[in-house]
């Protein structure tokens, strides 16, 4: 069986997705990081939305991450989804909502004026509450078994960090449960593992390239 191969960017979080799944399997693999900005012919004769992760498995392609984290899971032990019918389909429902998450980070920290810029914090707090209210013991999603709804969180909560370096702070406070899943993921291996040294240098130089709000601010407070 060839090596799948993982095209890539280095700080897109739908990637890091399909590199959590790989490394919690200990599935090797070969990556070839793009320039999303100048996208290369070949990447975009194998990518039928122009978007990452790419996976190639021999001669097929895949792409879509969760496309990719479910076809890893169905082909590779151990499974990261529940078995039962019902418990699986909340899985993919939370994974979804994860994805919505991380359209509200990009709506924050692109925001273009104070407003916009206020709604989309106030987005994600929400989105943070109604974790809250759904999160069990802990320390993961779903109890003490690794999932991949925690593989598509453990990008969203990478982001905080950065933020909070930036001066956006406050994000877990009255929320303990969304606070010990982030930092549970944020300590694993696979998670830490998923990017390149510098991750937080590239994502704070992305945001200032944006010029939003979050970019001014941070260039008026240095």
């Amino acid at each position: 069986m060839s090596v799948p191969h993982l095209i890539s960017f280095d700080i897109c979080p739908y990637v890091q997705r399909a590199v959590i799944t790989l490394l919690e399997k200990g599935v090797p693999f070969e990556r070839t990081y793009i320039d999303l900005a100048n996208k290369p012919d070949w990447f975009l004769a194998l990518s039928p939305l122009g978007k990452v992760p790419v996976l190639k498995v021999g001669d097929e392609v895949l792409f879509e991450s969760a496309v990719i984290a479910e076809y890893l899971d169905e082909t590779t032990e151990p499974r990261l989804h529940p078995t039962d019918p019902l418990q699986k389909a909340k899985h993919r429902a939370w994974i979804e909502f994860a994805s919505a998450g991380l359209m509200s980070l990009w709506n924050f920290y692109v925001a273009a004026d104070d407003k916009a810029f206020a709604a989309a914090r106030a987005d994600i707090e929400s989105k943070l509450d109604r974790l809250e209210s759904v999160l069990g013991d802990g320390p993961l999603f779903a109890g003490t078994s690794f999932s991949l709804v925690d593989a598509a969180f453990g990008p969203f909560f990478r982001y905080f960090p950065v933020l909070e370096s930036l001066g956006e702070t406050g994000w877990f406070d009255g929320r303990p449960k969304v606070k010990r899943w982030a930092d549970a993921l944020l300590s694993r291996p696979s998670v830490r593992e998923a990017v390149q040294a510098g991750y937080a240098d590239k994502l704070t130089a992305f945001i200032k390239k944006k010029e939003g709000v979050l970019a001014a601010r941070v260039a008026n407070s240095r």
